[in-house]
């Protein structure tokens, strides 16, 4: 099995958009010795909790602190930009760091509705999402058809390699986009605790294969903190229970709270209804806890990769939590 990591860049409370960012590059180079497939980084607006904005500029300075570890997005939000910019922005990625490059695809906004307005000023019409990731892949690949409205139009640099193409998604909708584009797909169980499962099997159901993928990719990204035993990982994991219920109560947050707000909170019989939900889109335990629960989760699934995402108030947690799961797997760096 594949073992992955998304990182969002969290904040903690008190802590500033440099440490975070700094957190991210020191946890990538952690990984990558350990013995990980990939790293994605992704894309948030707006907010104060999370510090990664422009996954892109990320890409780059984690190619820099690198150098063997699959680096990408996870994912660059479509809807929001231009295909051949971002064609041009991943082709450049691709020239820097040859075939390191994951170009993740998102059509969630990423933010609230004032920063998709923003993002799209000038703008009145939705994209069409399927149509701008075709258009982006003749970009990468220079095939655009014939009678498209840029047909001979070069993204710049032109690369003798192309980076992988991810639909990420976390509902059918996307599974079913990403068969019917004949790319890849990840789905995105931190963010939804259900349907997982049927949407990767329709996905394989419905594939059509393309020049990027001859047969189906999937995986599973999923929330993960594991600590030397279950007792430890549960009192880490709080404060990702109450981070993700605050974000659901719609409470502002100005960063992960600490371990002592969350085991001090009242909570209500309706929030603590939340945070049972909530955990479908975890995996907390032990390293052997973990570890079971990660190969029943791929099973499930049928994929053989799966991606875990680990917010945690302190970053020696989030480096702990890593090494844990590595070892219990026997990843090699």
């Amino acid at each position: 099995m594949r073992l992955s990591v998304l990182d969002q860049s969290p904040m903690s409370l008190g802590g500033t958009a440099h440490q975070a960012l700094e957190e991210t590059a020191r946890l990538a180079q952690w990984v990558e010795r350990l013995g990980y497939t990939r790293f994605w980084v992704s894309e948030h607006h707006d907010t104060r909790s999370l510090a990664g904005s422009s996954p892109e500029v990320l890409i780059a300075h984690l190619g820099a602190r690198t150098s063997r570890i699959r680096i990408g997005s996870g994912g660059v939000m479509l809807p929001h930009y231009s295909a051949y910019k971002v064609a041009e922005n991943f082709r450049l990625l691709e020239a820097l760091y040859p075939g390191r490059i994951d170009l993740g695809l998102g059509r969630a906004p990423g933010g609230m509705p004032r920063s998709t307005m923003a993002l799209r000023e000038g703008r009145t019409r939705e994209p069409d999402y399927l149509e701008q990731v075709r258009d982006l892949m003749g970009y990468l690949t220079d095939s655009l058809p014939e009678g498209h409205r840029f047909r001979g139009l070069t993204a710049t640099p032109v690369t003798e390699t192309v980076p992988e193409v991810w639909l990420l998604g976390s509902s059918d909708w996307s599974a079913m986009a990403a068969a019917q584009l004949g790319t890849r797909f990840m789905f995105a169980q931190f963010i939804n605790g259900e349907g997982g499962i049927e949407a990767v099997h329709a996905y394989r159901k419905h594939f059509r294969p393309s020049p990027w993928c001859r047969e189906p990719v999937a995986g599973v990204a999923i929330f993960c903190v594991c600590a030397d035993t279950d007792e430890a990982a549960e009192r880490i994991a709080s404060s990702l229970d109450l981070s993700l219920l605050m974000l659901a109560n719609g409470e502002p947050s100005m960063g992960t709270p600490t371990v002592e707000m969350a085991l001090g909170r009242p909570y209500s019989k309706y929030e603590l209804a939340v945070v049972r939900e909530n955990r479908k889109r975890m995996v907390v335990g032990s390293p052997e806890r973990v570890k079971q629960q990660v190969e029943a989760l791929a099973k499930a699934y049928g994929v053989d990769e799966v991606m875990l995402t680990t917010r945690t108030e302190r970053f020696e947690d989030r480096l702990r939590s890593f090494e844990l799961v590595a070892r219990a797997f026997g990843l090699t760096g």
